[in-house]
């Protein structure tokens, strides 16, 4: 069963547009922001504060993290790197949740991010009050969210998963007899389903930049590259899923792609990863899966234009004045409901039990 969200499928139109809108806004900044990069560095080192970034920003926050004692990573490990990490003060290269999960998890650091615009259509599509109230109306269902989300929701939640983790979770909570809500992302939702068999209710939300791969193009690829490997990530529509070599989280495709004996792959997921992917496969070639793209015009346009806001003028702006307008803060009670489920995933990590 799937949760429809009305206020959700209307504005899909309105994500979209933004989607291509702020995505060329980023493109048209990067040749600025290399210049930037020596400067920024430099003010990163004396300053102490530690970077975090997802696999998904751009290359060159991606090497500031790496040089400078931070981390690039998938959610997963951003949370924990973060939480752990003695740095007094944390820069979130990424999405607002991933922001908003290092403030849990570390309530007495200092967050920021180089903007707090930076959202997640996942996000977006679960609103926290519609989502209280489904749950409220399945009262008997464990509440497993996705890290896609905002504070308020995981704070309804019993579990808090990421992709690289989900299914173990899902998994052993099936095996306890659990029926579940799911939330909020369909594809990764029925994929975890199809893995676990569990009983899962779903929301209705998708990643606009994953659910727009589409076999039909992916074809017209393989037939120029037909001994290339097909690397997918679970919040790629099922026809996807369902031809791929390898599915699995960012870190699990990058492994995936070193274990895997082709030497090429076709990669459906954000094309922030080939800087790391390409770091642990150097002599093998990376093809970015195409995507029709707002209108069907765009064959091969997979980043998250959110992802793309992150910029060294952003990070530069917080080290020169420690910008409030770019600090996570978050409601202490409700930091307290969140940290709840991230740190039974945290656990589960460690122990492999619910």
């Amino acid at each position: 069963m799937t949760l429809l969200v009305d206020d959700y499928i209307a504005a899909r139109a309105d994500v979209k547009a933004y989607l291509d809108s702020a995505l060329l806004d980023a493109m048209n900044a990067s040749s600025r922001e290399s210049e930037l990069y020596d400067e920024v560095k430099n003010k990163l080192l004396a300053s102490g504060a530690r970077l975090i970034a997802h696999y998904y920003v751009d290359p060159d926050i991606q090497r500031l993290a790496e040089e400078t004692g931070g981390i690039v990573s998938d959610s997963l490990e951003m949370a924990r790197f973060g939480a752990e990490d003695p740095a007094s003060k944390l820069i979130v290269a990424g999405v607002s949740f991933m922001g908003e999960t290092a403030k849990i998890l570390s309530p007495e650091k200092r967050v920021f991010m180089p903007t707090l615009e930076a959202t997640c259509s996942l996000d977006i599509g679960c609103p926290d009050q519609a989502f209280q109230q489904f749950c409220d109306s399945h009262p008997d269902r464990t509440v497993v969210v996705y890290a896609n989300t905002s504070a308020a929701v995981k704070a309804r939640a019993d579990w808090v998963v990421t992709s690289s983790i989900a299914v173990d979770i899902v998994d052993a909570l099936a095996a306890r007899g659990e029926s579940l809500i799911w939330a909020p992302d369909r594809y990764l939702g029925r994929y975890i389903q199809k893995q676990t068999g569990a009983d899962m209710l779903l929301w209705d939300s998708a990643c606009v930049v994953h659910e727009e791969f589409r076999l039909h193009d992916l074809d017209a690829l393989m037939a120029i590259h037909p001994d290339a490997g097909l690397l997918v990530h679970p919040e790629s529509p099922d026809e996807m899923i369902e031809r791929a070599d390898a599915v699995g989280s960012t870190t699990q495709l990058i492994e995936a792609a070193a274990r895997l004996p082709h030497s090429s792959f076709i990669v459906a997921t954000d094309r922030g990863i080939f800087y790391k992917m390409q770091q642990q496969v150097p002599d093998k070639l990376l093809l970015e899966a195409p995507t029709r793209g707002a209108g069907g015009t765009c064959q091969s346009c997979a980043h998250c234009p959110w992802m793309a806001m992150n910029r060294l003028s952003g990070i530069n702006r917080i080290l020169d004045f420690w910008d409030p307008a770019c600090e996570i803060l978050i409601d202490a009670e409700l930091g307290r409901q969140a940290l709840k489920p991230l740190t039974r995933m945290l656990e589960f990590k460690l122990t492999g039990t619910v």
